[in-house]
């Protein structure tokens, strides 16, 4: 608890120096380093970079001294590394994608392979025929099915705070019950992500700038809200606020350790609330992942092969079954320093818990639910877990 604590006030005094440095015009800006923080950590006071750095080397010098031991040890001193990744690249080192995402986000550095995006194209294949989409053209019979089931824009917000209501009853009967807590959705324009966990202000934030279909809303309902962002942070909150969590469990940091399993926890969420009810979910979810793949493999293209976001978005709008246009917003976080690489943070973590799930589908249903929401996780970790 004590090395969480001196992590959580160590992570705070970054975030306080890096700020410094920014303007308050973009919005992705405002965020800083930590966007969301459930309980009140008193910053480390760092003068410069190499202060803070200092600080970051001594606390992982005391964890790798035996302080802690397990998997606590392996958390901190994954999440430690990771910060001072991030401080190094604060303080002006100029770092490639590979070794943010090795470094920071602690996760593969490459794109993600054929052969995983040919699975999440059987999949679809297999349920949009179950559907009864067999016209042969696999991207035909998706523009058909997405066609159907699309939301009518002024519908949109009514019919995700409805899923948003039957996702709340069976995360209270199958996660955790937090009580009458509840997220508003409301639309914005002009943002950067199609929906956002605005957790102080209980809003979910529905860009009204893409067409929803029925399986994106009930993804963005147990993503953002039950039992995802919403009930995630509540849980960690009545937590740290409990003793039963120390206070680095309270941060949400971004392009951290931490930020896949932040994600993924998130991206599982249908599959938490066993809600998969038939292959209108299974193709819902193989287009989620497959799209989430191309996201990555975008993202690789421009950062490490050297192609415009553009030229990213048009080589891999027809594999996801987009628009151009589509596909370059969806890409929107590319242009932003801190949250260049976070596009890997959903589909890597994404991967981790459906693998976590898989590997414990014979447990006890509550014991593996703690094991994803009461303890801080990285993809390493959990896959030791």
């Amino acid at each position: 608890m004590k090395l969480g604590q001196d992590l959580a006030e160590i992570t705070a005094g970054v975030d306080l120096l890096y700020r410094t440095g920014l303007g308050q015009d973009d919005v992705l800006d405002r965020e800083g380093l930590i966007p969301v923080a459930v309980a009140e950590v008193a910053p480390r006071a760092f003068r410069d970079w190499t202060e803070a750095l200092d600080a970051i080397d001594a606390h992982l010098a005391t964890i790798r001294s035996g302080a802690e031991t397990g998997h606590e040890a392996d958390w901190l001193t994954e999440m430690t590394l990771s910060l001072g990744s991030l401080a190094r690249m604060f303080s002006g080192q100029r770092m490639g994608l590979a070794e943010r995402l090795r470094d920071q986000l602690r996760v593969d550095p490459a794109p993600v392979p054929d052969d995983i995006l040919d699975g999440y194209r059987a999949d679809l294949r297999g349920a949009l025929e179950g559907l009864g989409y067999r016209s042969g053209d696999l991207a035909e019979d998706v523009a058909r099915w997405e066609a159907d089931t699309a939301v009518a824009p002024g519908d949109t917000l009514a019919r995700l705070a409805e899923i948003q209501r039957e996702a709340q009853a069976r995360s209270r009967r199958l996660v955790f019950d937090i009580g009458d807590d509840w997220i508003d959705p409301k639309g914005v324009r002009d943002r950067p992500y199609a929906a956002y966990c605005d957790y102080p202000g209980r809003t979910l934030w529905l860009s009204l700038d893409f067409r929803y279909t029925e399986a994106d809303l009930k993804h963005l309902a147990t993503h953002e809200a039950f039992p995802g962002h919403l009930v995630h942070l509540a849980r960690r909150e009545a937590l740290v606020a409990r003793g039963e969590m120390s206070a680095d469990g309270a941060q949400v940091v971004t392009n951290s350790a931490s930020s896949a399993l932040f994600e993924g926890i998130a991206d599982n969420g249908i599959a938490l609330l066993d809600w998969i009810d038939g292959p209108q979910d299974v193709a819902g979810i193989a287009l989620q992942r497959l799209r989430s793949a191309l996201r990555c493999n975008a993202t690789w293209m421009v950062f490490q092969e050297g192609h415009s976001i553009d030229a990213a978005a048009a080589a891999t709008a027809g594999p996801s079954f987009q628009t151009p246009d589509t596909t370059r917003r969806r890409l929107a976080m590319l242009s932003h320093e801190l949250r260049a690489p976070f596009l890997y943070a959903y589909w890597c973590g994404d991967h981790a818990v459906h693998q976590f799930l898989e590997a414990t589908a014979d447990r006890d249903r509550r014991e593996v639910v703690r094991e994803l929401y009461d303890r801080m996780h990285t993809p390493a970790t959990l896959a030791a877990a």
